[in-house]
């Protein structure tokens, strides 16, 4: 057996050391990876900020008229649209990368280049959703 100390070393592997705080903003993350934090943030903000608003929305549309009309002032105004905006961009990007997952569970574009390929139609089709959203919510159509 040869020794392996008398071997002349080949090229220097490369060293990858972790990132430090100040160089987060240079950092670019890929695009498959931007999409699996943006579903974890999509997910959170409808636990946290969805289920609470909308339930409260429910029971102020149904508790009687006048509460009926304080919902429709409320939902009415711009702020509420936009934080209703948010929630359902949450919901529509949280469904869409939830259909990437399951086919990347069944092992439907693991690799790399598909993987790249169904993050971007995951972010474009769920943008998109939510820009016919907005359109309807602020009453272009």
């Amino acid at each position: 057996m040869p020794d392996l100390a008398s071997r002349p070393a080949g090229d220097a592997r490369p060293q990858f050391r972790n990132i430090h705080v100040t160089q987060l903003a240079q950092y670019r993350l890929p695009l498959a990876a931007l999409v699996s934090i943006l579903h974890r943030v999509s997910g959170a903000a409808l636990l946290v900020f969805g289920l609470p608003f909308v339930l409260y929305l429910f029971e102020m549309s149904l508790t009687s008229e006048l509460s009926f009309q304080t919902f429709r002032a409320v939902s009415s105004h711009w702020f509420a649209k936009l934080v209703l905006l948010g929630l359902i961009w949450a919901y529509l990007h949280h469904f869409c990368a939830g259909i990437r997952y399951l086919f990347l569970d069944i092992h439907v574009g693991v690799a790399k280049a598909p993987s790249r390929t169904t993050a971007a139609i995951t972010l474009g089709v769920s943008l998109a959703l939510t820009a016919v959203v907005a359109l309807k919510l602020f009453g272009a159509f």
